[in-house]
Protein backbone atom coordinates (compact mmCIF):
# COMPACT_ATOMS: atom_id res chain seq x y z
CA UNK A 1 0.00 0.00 0.00
CA UNK A 2 3.18 2.38 0.38
CA UNK A 3 3.35 4.99 -2.54
CA UNK A 4 1.52 2.65 -4.99
CA UNK A 5 -0.53 4.11 -7.12
CA UNK A 6 -4.69 3.22 -6.68
CA UNK A 7 -5.42 2.02 -10.33
CA UNK A 8 -8.82 1.40 -9.34
CA UNK A 9 -10.85 4.90 -10.33
CA UNK A 10 -8.98 4.96 -13.68
CA UNK A 11 -9.88 1.51 -13.91
CA UNK A 12 -13.49 2.52 -12.84
CA UNK A 13 -13.55 5.72 -15.16
CA UNK A 14 -12.74 3.44 -18.65
CA UNK A 15 -15.46 0.96 -17.31
CA UNK A 16 -17.89 3.36 -17.35
CA UNK A 17 -17.09 6.04 -19.95
CA UNK A 18 -18.76 6.43 -23.65
CA UNK A 19 -17.71 7.23 -26.95
CA UNK A 20 -20.19 9.17 -29.02
CA UNK A 21 -19.82 10.98 -32.91
CA UNK A 22 -21.30 13.70 -33.83
CA UNK A 23 -23.29 13.39 -37.24
CA UNK A 24 -20.38 16.47 -38.17
CA UNK A 25 -17.62 14.86 -36.99
CA UNK A 26 -19.04 11.31 -38.77
CA UNK A 27 -19.16 14.00 -42.07
CA UNK A 28 -15.42 15.03 -41.71
CA UNK A 29 -14.30 11.54 -41.74
CA UNK A 30 -16.24 10.63 -45.06
CA UNK A 31 -14.83 14.60 -46.14
CA UNK A 32 -11.66 13.60 -45.46
CA UNK A 33 -11.56 10.18 -46.55
CA UNK A 34 -13.04 11.12 -50.13
CA UNK A 35 -10.37 13.62 -50.66
CA UNK A 36 -7.14 11.32 -49.74
CA UNK A 37 -8.88 8.48 -51.91
CA UNK A 38 -8.33 11.00 -54.86
CA UNK A 39 -4.76 10.74 -54.46
CA UNK A 40 -4.17 7.55 -52.71
CA UNK A 41 -6.64 5.02 -51.80
CA UNK A 42 -4.43 3.03 -49.19
CA UNK A 43 -3.96 6.00 -48.04
CA UNK A 44 -7.15 7.24 -46.92
CA UNK A 45 -8.06 3.91 -45.95
CA UNK A 46 -5.10 4.07 -43.02
CA UNK A 47 -6.09 7.89 -42.52
CA UNK A 48 -9.64 6.73 -41.50
CA UNK A 49 -8.72 3.82 -39.54
CA UNK A 50 -6.76 6.01 -37.23
CA UNK A 51 -8.91 8.81 -36.86
CA UNK A 52 -11.66 6.19 -35.78
CA UNK A 53 -9.57 4.00 -33.50
CA UNK A 54 -7.41 7.28 -31.91
CA UNK A 55 -10.21 8.02 -29.94
CA UNK A 56 -10.78 5.25 -28.09
CA UNK A 57 -7.76 6.41 -25.75
CA UNK A 58 -9.94 8.43 -24.44
CA UNK A 59 -11.98 6.26 -22.74
CA UNK A 60 -9.28 5.34 -20.27
CA UNK A 61 -7.75 9.18 -20.72
CA UNK A 62 -10.86 11.33 -20.93
CA UNK A 63 -8.74 14.39 -20.01
CA UNK A 64 -5.26 13.89 -21.51
CA UNK A 65 -6.83 16.66 -24.59
CA UNK A 66 -6.02 20.62 -24.44
CA UNK A 67 -8.75 22.06 -23.09
CA UNK A 68 -10.00 24.68 -25.50
CA UNK A 69 -11.10 27.61 -22.65
CA UNK A 70 -13.04 30.09 -25.33
CA UNK A 71 -16.03 26.54 -24.96
CA UNK A 72 -16.18 27.34 -21.12
CA UNK A 73 -18.22 26.20 -19.26
CA UNK A 74 -18.70 23.24 -21.92
CA UNK A 75 -15.50 21.17 -21.43
CA UNK A 76 -14.24 20.93 -25.03
CA UNK A 77 -11.07 19.67 -25.81
CA UNK A 78 -8.75 18.62 -28.67
CA UNK A 79 -6.28 15.70 -29.45
CA UNK A 80 -3.45 16.34 -32.72
CA UNK A 81 -3.60 12.78 -34.66
CA UNK A 82 -0.81 12.78 -36.92
CA UNK A 83 -1.74 16.22 -39.34
CA UNK A 84 -5.43 16.10 -38.01
CA UNK A 85 -7.15 17.93 -35.45
CA UNK A 86 -9.98 16.44 -33.03
CA UNK A 87 -12.01 17.96 -30.80
CA UNK A 88 -14.49 16.85 -28.24
CA UNK A 89 -16.18 17.32 -25.56
CA UNK A 90 -16.75 15.38 -21.92
CA UNK A 91 -20.54 15.82 -21.14
CA UNK A 92 -21.17 13.02 -17.89
CA UNK A 93 -19.56 9.99 -18.57
CA UNK A 94 -19.28 10.73 -22.40
CA UNK A 95 -16.79 11.53 -24.65
CA UNK A 96 -18.41 12.89 -27.59
CA UNK A 97 -16.28 13.33 -31.07
CA UNK A 98 -17.13 17.01 -32.14
CA UNK A 99 -15.09 17.99 -35.35
CA UNK A 100 -12.01 16.49 -37.05
CA UNK A 101 -9.97 18.63 -39.46
CA UNK A 102 -6.63 18.43 -41.04
CA UNK A 103 -4.38 21.19 -39.41
CA UNK A 104 -3.62 22.91 -42.56
CA UNK A 105 -7.01 23.93 -43.51
CA UNK A 106 -8.58 26.70 -42.85
CA UNK A 107 -10.90 26.68 -40.02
Amino acid sequence: MGGEPDNRQALACAATMKLKWSNQAVADVARLHDFLAKVNPNVAARTVQTLTVAPLQLLDRPQSGRQLDQYLPREVRRIIIGNYEMRYELADSTVYILRIWHTREER
